[in-house]
Formats: C-alpha cells, structure tokens, sequence
C-alpha cells in the first residue's frame, strides 16, 4: 500500500475520532444543562421582595396590596428568568426535549392568571360598579396569552407587559398622591371571592392527582352513583405532578401575600389559623423530591405513590380554604 493510502486513511480516522470527540462533549453539555435548567425554583420571602421593590420605586411605606401585586409580578419574573429561561416554548435543545418543567411552568402559571384576574375583578374594585384600574385591565391579558408561543410576538414578550403593567399599579398603589392612585380593598367579601377560585384549582390538583391509580373513583353528583375517571396515563403522570408541584409553588407564595394584605380582616374573623394551615399544607407539597422518576405505586402497594402523596396535601389544604371562604361568608 502506498505512503498517500496510508496518510489518507489517518486523516480519515483522525476526523472520525475528532467528530467523536465532539458528538460526545456535546451530549454532555447538553446532559448538564438539562440537569441544570430542570432544577425547581426555591421559595422566595415575599416580604423581602415586596420591601426591595417598595426601596427601589422611593417609597417608605407597604401598602395593603403591594405585597400581592408584587408577588405576582416575583413569580411573573421566575417564569421568564429562572435557569434556562421559559422552557415551554422552546424549540432548540436541550429545552425542546425537557416536560417537566415546562409542567411545572404551567401550573405556576394558572396560578398567576387567577392571581390577576382576582386582583383586576375584585380585589381592587369597590363594588361591582366600580370602574376597572387600568394598568390591572392592560395586565390581565397578557398572562392569558398562549404559553408556547416563540415568536410574533413570543409568550416571554407579552408576559414582560403584563409585568410592566403590574409595575405601573404598583407605583400608584404606593403613591397616594399621585392623580389616579390605585386601590385595594382588603374586604371579607373580596377574599371570599377569590378564595373561592382557590377551592376550584385545589380540587381539579386533586382530582387528577388521584387519578394516577386505577382504583380511584369519584362520586357523580348529578347521576348519584360512582363513576370511575380514566387513569392518567404513564406518560401523563409526571406531567400532571410537576404541573401541580408549579401550582402548590405558585400558590404558597399568593398565600402568604394574602396573609399579609387581608391580616386585619383574617385576625377580626380568627381565620389566621386557617390561613397557616393552608400554607403549611403547600409547604409540605413541596417538599424535596428524593427519587430520580416519579412514582406511581399502587394504593398499599410496596412502591409510593408520589401522585397521592401530594393529592393529600392538597385536599387538606383545599379543605382549610373552605373553612376560610365559610368564615368570610360570615357576617
């Protein structure tokens, strides 16, 4: 054989080692940064985020609403600038090939619609008569948007609207002076109102949390008999856990807003209690996760059931909120 065969065949073998090489440490990296961007984002102090905003606007002090409004705005902002950014319309890797989070990022978002759509509709309006705020009317929409959107516009660039109109209240609200200053109303009949959206979202968690094991079956109240709802299937099943692990995240966060803006009226009615409870309850449905895939035991089977685990959470948590929508019903 020739010296040219020879070094043409080195060269050959040498480019197919390189592209090896290189096929390699990118599965890696793309390995890494999806172990990176699938890490849950941590619970933040809505006091302390709430009082370094209050700082950088030049305001002094916490009015009621500020914390809620500016809570919503914190889990606005981790959707859109957690590790990896909004995942869920990603359409490069390694964000195309990753569900779990885009799950979670869903549920954390039903949460901040309702948030928002409370906060527009009831929480900052007088009476049923009064008239809208407008930054809170230009808000609204913008998280309601279509979540997977990449471009033209893209769900990240209507979602910073939404934020900046959020911002734009949050001025207003802490500016009494201002011309139009904006309002919250810390009324029992507001909260009741909202509470009861809550009580809404808990239960559907729970429902489709349940729903992980072929025994489950609801009760259907309009045919007064049992009726079985199909088992969630095992591709489904982490996505619907992450997407209440987003929810139960999300919601923790409201809650503890609401503990603060609602105090006087939770205190007058001895509904604090309640309210911890509910917290309490978010709390332990997020607690670390120690298994790498999420378990679907069966009912008392050897296995857990990470699905019904977290469903318990909720119910008593759903449970609690009735309790407190019944207190503020009260008169």
């Amino acid at each position: 054989m020739a010296a040219s065969d020879f070094s043409h065949e080195a060269e050959s073998k040498g480019f197919a080692w390189l592209m090896g090489v290189l096929g390699a440490l990118a599965i890696i990296v793309i390995i890494v940064l999806a172990g990176y961007w699938s890490i849950e984002p941590k619970p933040f102090n809505v006091m302390t985020e709430a009082k370094a905003r209050q700082e950088a606007q030049g305001f002094s002090e916490i009015p009621d609403g500020y914390v809620f409004a500016n809570t919503l705005v914190h889990i606005a902002e981790t959707l859109l600038y957690k590790p990896g950014g909004y995942l869920t319309n990603d359409v490069g890797v390694p964000g195309i090939l990753l569900d779990n989070i885009p799950s979670w990022e869903y549920g954390a978002l039903i949460m901040l619609r309702d948030g928002a759509s409370a906060l527009r509709n009831h929480l900052a309006r007088a009476q049923s008569q009064s008239a809208e705020d407008p930054d809170l009317a230009r808000a609204e929409p913008y998280f309601y948007y279509e979540r997977n959107s990449w471009a033209l516009p893209s769900t990240e660039a209507e979602y910073e609207k939404g934020i900046s109109a959020l911002h734009s209240y949050m001025r207003r609200l802490a500016n009494p002076q201002h011309k139009n200053p904006g309002h919250f109303y810390s009324r029992a009949d507001n909260l009741w109102q909202y509470i009861e959206i809550i009580i809404k979202r808990l239960g559907g968690i729970s429902t489709r949390l349940s729903a992980s094991t072929d025994r489950y079956e609801a009760y259907d109240i309009a045919q007064e008999k049992s009726a079985a709802i199909s088992q969630t299937t095992w591709m489904q099943l982490d996505d619907e856990f992450w997407q209440a692990r987003g929810s139960c995240w999300a919601l923790l966060h409201i809650l503890k807003s609401i503990k603060w803006d609602f105090r006087l009226i939770l205190e007058d009615k001895r509904a604090m209690d309640t309210v911890e409870i509910m917290i309490h309850e978010m709390e332990n449905a997020l607690a670390p996760i120690t298994s790498p895939v999420i378990l679907n035991g069966d009912g008392y089977g050897i296995s857990a059931n990470y699905s019904l685990a977290m469903a318990s959470y909720v119910s008593r948590a759903s449970a609690a909120a009735l309790d407190l929508r019944d207190v503020m019903n009260r008169g």
